[in-house]
């Protein structure tokens, strides 16, 4: 310890204390020398070194010597303040000051790791302790505010994330809304037959979590709705909710599906979206049998009523508890919450992107999705693979990465291909006993059970060629590739280019944020990474967090998953949201801004720089107004004022040029 004989002069006591960091700090920069140099800085009571600066014995050296050394500020020269900023505030609080009386300086990253040269990185350090040893002496007293949070919660998306996070809460005794864009909540894992690897039937593990959601008291389920408005903040948001009209009462259908039977159109006319395009519905309709809620929906695109006025209104007249509705409006709904959770999954990859591969061109060339449906028991077929024309294959290629891995369209895995594209085989070749080749780039199977599950088609006699498919093609160079659709390959195990004829091709897609994530991601004001997925706080310690406070991400929005890893993501969610709420208040940072009402002209050039929205303007006052709840310290307004009435707390104007001062001085 070094001790400082510059005392006075109404400077405040400051104790100034630089970490080895084991070798991370002590490595490049010498530490000792540091200390001495604080040490003869005007104000500095107390200089240590230590070890580890954020172990127990680090922090217990601040708060002993706040109390022995009547010490009044404190500054640690460490690593970031996003590791350990708050835990050398709560030392500071501890010895019996203000816990913003405390000045962090990262020496780490910005001096250590960035240099080779340690007499460079030494006095780099040096600078950069000197200014934060010459700011700290202005800051000044802060408090943290305390906001309430409203117990309830909404949850977006009624795929298995959605459903999984609104049921956690629900059982833990919370009031959800749960808010769906579709007819139904299933999502994505509604359409499949199977879940691999246990083959699990997705119908029978997804329906009964769809009927709890339904039933459970403290669940308001709001399908064929979207979220039109998100106001206020965390702990307090009111939502608008934009309901949009099934002209069928949800109170009275019972879902008898008389009214589809007694529709004019007397046969499915309709490409059906749940199945694909690979069936027909009618205008009145219900996506699937297990839909949940089981309340028909009549589409105005294609009832002759809604469109023209002019029918016969059989569905209605059939109706005995008169469900049926055609003067139903769109209605806006708004609900207050503390908390929400976004559950709003993925797209699959068009398919079409990619022409080299067909589809859309060739017609026995498949999506997986539409494969799904196919072999699915309540899908168009009723669970019989055929062609287009009817015929069975006997012989099947499914092509990994279509969308994924690559340069030119997406570059990132999609995780859950190749095992999608196994399960498939395996089902196509139980369904059909087709021969099945899988055409991949990396077999990508790392999860409990995947390998196994992978030997497991292996043994079932299922072909495997390493390399990715150039084309495919209907034109036939040999008789036995006449009437088939050829795929062009380079085996890259055997050596040479191959040409091996099939009947039907199925596209493994990839999955991509949905089309309207930028606008999502608007409305809530969260961030999106390079891809288009939401972009969660910190991938490793706050993987389900966002930058604004109160709002979760959960499942594939926020990248490609598979569903049990979106299970439990959705489960962290629920469990981030109730810490919120059981906690009964949240605390906000102080570095805030703040307006001096004495000094503003009134201008309004502040209000629309706000990126949070906090300013408003009072025009009684004719002056800016700061909400301070919803203000995140970004600095933009304080910046930008041209009065200069907008002061922002731990980055005053004294404490600014003061720490520019040290930083510079000789």
């Amino acid at each position: 310890m070094a001790e400082n004989k510059h005392q006075g002069n109404g400077i405040p006591r400051i104790g100034f204390y630089i970490c080895h960091c084991g070798s991370n700090i002590a490595g490049t920069i010498d530490v000792v020398e540091v200390r001495k140099f604080a040490a003869s800085l005007p104000g500095v009571t107390v200089s240590r070194d230590y070890k580890y600066m954020c172990s127990d014995p680090g922090q217990e050296l601040i708060i002993q010597d706040i109390k022995e050394h009547k010490l009044e500020r404190i500054v640690v020269a460490s690593c970031s303040p996003m590791l350990h900023e708050e835990t050398f505030r709560k030392a500071t609080a501890k010895g019996g000051l203000n816990p913003f009386y405390f000045q962090m300086v990262n020496i780490r990253e910005h001096a250590s790791w960035v240099h080779e040269d340690k007499k460079a990185a030494t006095e780099k350090a040096k600078a950069l302790c000197r200014a934060a040893i010459y700011r700290v002496r202005f800051h000044k007293s802060l408090d943290k505010n305390r906001v309430p949070v409203d117990p309830n919660v909404l949850v977006v998306g009624g795929g298995i994330a959605g459903i999984h996070a609104a049921l956690t809460l629900a059982n833990a005794g919370k009031k959800v809304t749960l808010v769906e864009r579709d007819s139904t909540i299933g999502g994505h894992m509604a359409m499949f037959d199977k879940t691999f690897p246990t083959l699990d039937c997705a119908a029978c593990i997804l329906t009964p979590k769809m009927s709890a959601v339904k039933a459970h008291p403290n669940i308001t389920l709001w399908t064929y709705s979207e979220v039109a408005k998100v106001d206020g903040y965390v702990g307090n948001y009111k939502v608008t909710v934009k309901r949009k009209p099934r002209y069928v009462k949800e109170d009275l259908c019972v879902g008898c599906m008389e009214c589809i039977d007694a529709c004019v159109f007397k046969e499915p006319k309709f490409a059906d979206e749940f199945n694909q395009g690979l069936g027909k519905r009618k205008p009145v309709y219900v996506a699937f049998p297990q839909a949940t809620p089981k309340v028909v929906l009549i589409d105005p695109q294609t009832c002759i009523q809604l469109k023209t006025g002019k029918c016969k209104k059989s569905c209605a007249e059939s109706c005995d508890r008169k469900a049926i509705d055609f003067t139903q409006k769109e209605e806006m709904k708004e609900i207050q919450v503390g908390t929400i959770i976004i559950a709003t999954g993925f797209q699959a990859y068009d398919a079409k992107r990619d022409p080299q591969y067909g589809y859309g061109r060739y017609p026995n060339v498949y999506t997986s999705l539409e494969i799904e449906r196919l072999v699915n028991a309540s899908g168009p077929t009723s669970g019989e693979v055929t062609l287009r024309d009817g015929k069975h294959p006997k012989s099947v290629g499914i092509l990994h990465c279509v969308g994924s891995r690559d340069e030119k369209t997406n570059k990132w895995c999609s995780r859950v291909c190749c095992m999608y594209s196994l399960k498939l085989a395996h089902l196509i070749k139980e369904h059909s006993g087709a021969e099945v080749y899988n055409f991949y780039i990396d077999m990508r199977t790392p999860g409990k059970a995947y390998e196994e599950f992978y030997d497991k088609l292996l043994a079932e006699g299922v072909h495997f060629v390493r390399g990715r498919v150039a084309e495919v093609t209907d034109w036939a160079m040999t008789p036995d590739e006449e009437g088939k659709l050829v795929l062009r390959v380079e085996d890259t195990l055997a050596g040479f280019v191959r040409r091996i004829p099939v009947d039907m091709v199925v596209l493994s897609v990839g999955l991509e944020p949905r089309a309207d994530a930028q606008e999502i991601r608007r409305r809530f004001n969260i961030g999106c990474g390079n891809e288009g997925f939401f972009q969660e706080r910190h991938p490793k310690l706050a993987p389900v967090n966002t930058f604004t406070d109160g709002i979760f991400i959960a499942g594939a929005c926020q990248g490609p998953r598979d569903i049990p890893d979106t299970v439990a993501q959705a489960g962290a969610a629920a469990a981030e949201a109730l810490a919120l709420i059981d906690t009964g208040h949240v605390e906000l940072e102080p570095n805030t801004s703040h307006v001096v009402e004495e000094e503003c002209c009134g201008c309004k050039s502040c209000v629309p720089l706000c990126p949070y929205s906090a300013i408003t303007f009072d025009e009684d006052k004719k002056k800016a107004k700061i909400n301070e709840v919803l203000c995140k310290g970004c600095g933009v307004c304080a910046a930008a004022c041209p009065s200069g009435s907008i002061r922002q707390n731990l980055f005053e104007d004294e404490e600014i040029f003061s720490e520019i001062e040290g930083v510079l001085s000789k």
